[in-house]
């Protein structure tokens, strides 16, 4: 007999989105049995042994509904040789203290005993609530970036990264947002069990490595509007000229406001300063062209604002990661098979 199938385990609150809990359980537990089952036609030995734990091991509906059917309490399994957080689903400004106070103790022990610790998503908030991140890099979903930032300001936070291994012995691993959790399982996989293994679920489950990070698919601008009245007004404004000439010459006289002030509390109100906050509009509605029509790059550029069409290629490809062209076929394509 061979050894026994490590265990993962997998934590569930219950703001845990099912998907990514049972998508991870799901894959760990194909380690090792479904490629032999494809491809020899008999299942292999499982190699990992998922195991989904709650504070007490009791049952739960979550936030999107599902229920959930815990394997045991989190005193079940003090060391497991890893543990997988997956996202939750929380607003991003909600506030997280005092509500998972028995999840930190445990995750808190978990990492004094050298046990790796990963997290898809939002589920890295969780690890920086344990106070785990400080001093760490650390990745989670794009939307979350800024508030992980912000809130836990020893973090090193790389927003646009799919995947970040950090910390003593690299024992602390986060993936960004949406389906990268594929990537972190994947990831795990290969680390625990091998790169063929790993390779093997990709080739099964047709898992395609976010290679680009998650910049491509980030919104560059939150809807959000500024407190300040005075700012929020010329947000207002602003998103329906900016693709005039001279939209922040606008702000400032619609603020009325010296340019100087309107600039400092521009800044202050919105983290950015007013030109970075129309480009970042007009690349947004450049993102939506590309996206849903074929008009040609040069035009798409002077549409949203921009007379030289090679300062919008080079700005779109620093911000959002792919040239315009790169991402018109990456994303126009799905949008049509969508339609």
């Amino acid at each position: 007999m061979g050894e026994p199938a490590a265990t993962i385990a997998l934590l569930a609150v219950p703001e845990t989105t099912a998907s990514t809990l049972y998508g991870m359980y799901d894959l760990f537990g194909a380690t090792g049995r479904d490629w032999e089952l494809l491809v020899h036609g008999r299942s292999g030995p499982t190699l990992l042994n998922p195991c989904i734990l709650s504070r007490d091991g009791r049952g739960f509906r979550t936030a999107n509904g599902a229920w959930i059917q815990p394997d045991g309490a989190l005193a079940d399994l003090p060391a497991p040789v890893a543990i997988c957080i997956p996202d939750l689903l929380v607003a991003p400004e909600e506030p997280l203290a005092g509500r998972y106070e028995a999840e930190l103790a445990w995750l808190r022990a978990a990492h004094d005993r050298d046990v790796l610790l990963a997290a898809a998503c939002t589920g890295a908030l969780l690890l920086a609530e344990a106070g785990l991140l400080e001093g760490q890099a650390a990745t989670t979903h794009w939307a979350y970036c800024d508030v992980l930032a912000r809130r836990y300001p020893g973090v090193e936070v790389h927003a646009h990264r799919a995947l970040v291994v950090s910390g003593e012995g690299e024992r602390l691993i986060m993936a960004g947002g949406g389906t990268t959790w594929m990537d972190l399982a994947l990831f795990l996989v290969a680390r625990l069990v091998g790169v063929d293994e790993a390779m093997h679920l990709a080739r099964v489950y047709l898992i395609d490595w976010h290679g680009e990070g998650q910049q491509p698919y980030a919104a560059l601008i939150s809807a959000r509007q500024a407190e300040d009245a005075v700012i929020a007004a010329c947000q207002v404004w602003v998103a329906q000229h900016y693709d005039t000439h001279s939209p922040v010459a606008g702000m400032v006289e619609r603020s009325g406001l010296t340019e100087r002030s309107f600039k400092r509390r521009f800044k202050q109100a919105t983290g950015m300063t007013p030109m970075d906050y129309v480009h970042t509009l007009r690349l947004e509605e450049a993102k939506q062209m590309l996206e849903s029509d074929e008009a040609p790059i040069d035009e798409v550029a002077e549409q949203v604002g921009y007379a030289d069409p090679s300062f919008f290629r080079a700005l779109f490809r620093r911000r959002v990661g792919l040239t315009p062209s790169h991402y018109r076929r990456r994303f126009r394509g799905m949008r049509l098979r969508l339609e």
